[in-house]
């Protein structure tokens, strides 16, 4: 703790403060900041063949996988989840998500921005009136240390390989897209994987950066060239975070993964999503609000089932490829907050925008589904939640015997946005201005959920 702070706690003692007041409020000066991760499992993984399972159910509904016993008596997972069933004592399996988009980009946009799509459901792209995401509303609002930015987004914004755009709600959309989150795009598992102006460069030392600011302080804008206030004053507050990013890298490199240990690397996975999980775990300690870690694998180039969307061999591609990276990973991030003590602060949430049908090979959206596959379902599924308070060990909501409709609890998007920024210390029904329609709007229409 600083001298500061000391001072100023000894001079509490003076409004009859008890010895144990100034340790609790010691304690509160030394506590971890609360965060958020938030994993996005593109494309919509099956609820009903991982987490929500029927086994009393006909197999065409009930699918290939057993169901296995966890660490939680009463809890159970898919047999391809070993790793995950010892950690269901952190887990809340909250099965009663619910919402009525079966589009992916439209479903995308209402888990990131926590509001029902405005649009008809035809578009999997980004525009301009997009609802602001969960990502940028923790830009302006969230907290941070050591100049680090509040929200970060990685390893991509989730796009579908073939358009030219971004997939709908990641950015500041109607808030203003300069409170776009700080993205780190690539590969975290890459040899010498860095991120692009921010690691420290060998010719680039303190007082040379140093000096490199001061001239910049001391350049005027052009006389010739007069920006709005407004203008000015964002771009003076985007060069001002800069330096802050880069005074802190030199400080502590908290992107810097080639400062784990091998064993630590590899309890993770050598895999993108797994190392992806390692680098939020140090933003985390670095004292980030929000980290965005978005699911991609090399299935992005599979047309008709990239990533979680299994239009067709819904069994194979979850035991093969999906359930062993995930599975290794997650286990490994809740583990590894909770040998650290930051689960407690840290409030850890995995879902995609839907689930999938009960029918195995029905068709409810995409004509591609095949009879091996399952299509979109958003009607009931599944969000995994950790840490910030969650008692673990619990299933939270409950789903019809077919694994098709909420039966208890149901929980919207909005319930999901006004849960992580409560968590976060920011009121859900603070006011911003919709710079589309030019009027005000809450942060979030949606009620916390108590999971306690």
């Amino acid at each position: 703790m600083h001298r500061r702070r000391w001072l100023q706690l000894g001079g509490l003692t003076a409004l009859g403060l008890t010895a144990a007041d100034l340790s609790r409020l010691r304690a509160a000066d030394s506590a971890p900041a609360r965060s958020c991760v938030f994993v996005f499992l593109f494309g919509g993984p099956s609820h009903i063949d991982l987490w929500d399972m029927k086994p009393n159910a006909p197999l065409e509904i009930r699918g290939e996988f057993r169901s296995i016993a966890t660490r939680t008596p009463g809890i159970e997972l898919c047999e391809h989840l070993p790793k995950l069933a010892q950690q269901t004592d952190k887990l809340c399996l909250l099965r009663s998500m619910t919402h009525h988009m079966n589009v992916h980009g439209p479903a995308c946009s209402e888990i990131y921005s926590g509001r029902e799509y405005f649009g008809p459901p035809v578009t999997d792209q980004a525009s301009p009136e997009d609802w602001p995401s969960l990502a940028s509303i923790a830009t302006r609002y969230g907290r941070s240390r050591a100049g680090l930015p509040p929200s970060v987004v990685l390893p991509w914004y989730t796009q579908f390989v073939g358009q030219d755009r971004r997939i709908a709600g990641q950015t500041g959309g109607r808030m203003g897209e300069h409170w776009n989150p700080f993205l780190i795009q690539g590969d975290p598992s890459a040899d010498g994987f860095e991120i692009q102006g921010v690691n420290p460069q060998p010719d680039l030392s303190s007082p040379r950066l140093r000096r490199r600011r001061e001239l910049q302080s001391r350049l005027t804008p052009d006389t010739h060239v007069q920006l709005p206030e407004q203008q000015q004053r964002v771009l003076q507050s985007n060069a001002d975070a800069a330096w802050a990013l880069v005074d802190a890298v030199q400080q502590r490199n908290a992107f810097a993964l080639s400062e784990e240990r091998p064993d630590t690397r590899q309890r993770y996975g050598p895999t993108k999503f797994g190392q992806s999980l390692l680098l939020a775990r140090r933003l985390v300690e670095a004292g980030v609000s929000l980290i965005t870690v978005n699911w991609d694998d090399d299935t992005r180039f599979d047309k008709v089932s990239p990533h979680w969307d299994t239009h067709h061999q819904n069994f194979a591609k979850l035991q093969d490829g999906l359930c062993p990276v995930f599975d290794q990973g997650f286990a490994a991030f809740l583990a590894d907050l909770h040998e650290r003590s930051l689960l407690d602060s840290t409030l850890v949430i995995a879902l995609g925008e839907f689930g999938r049908s009960p029918r195995i090979g029905t068709i409810t959206q995409n004509n591609m589904t095949e009879k091996t596959g399952r299509d979109h379902w958003p009607h009931a599924f599944t969000a995994l939640v950790a840490g910030g308070g969650v008692r673990g060990g619990q299933i939270y909501g409950a789903t019809s015997a077919t694994g098709g409709f909420v039966a208890d609890r149901p929980v919207s998007p909005a319930d999901l946005t006004a849960t992580i920024l409560t968590h976060l210390g920011m009121d859900p029904a603070k006011v911003y201005e919709d710079r589309f329609q030019q009027i005000p709007r809450q942060l979030s229409e949606g009620r916390a959920v108590a999971l306690g």
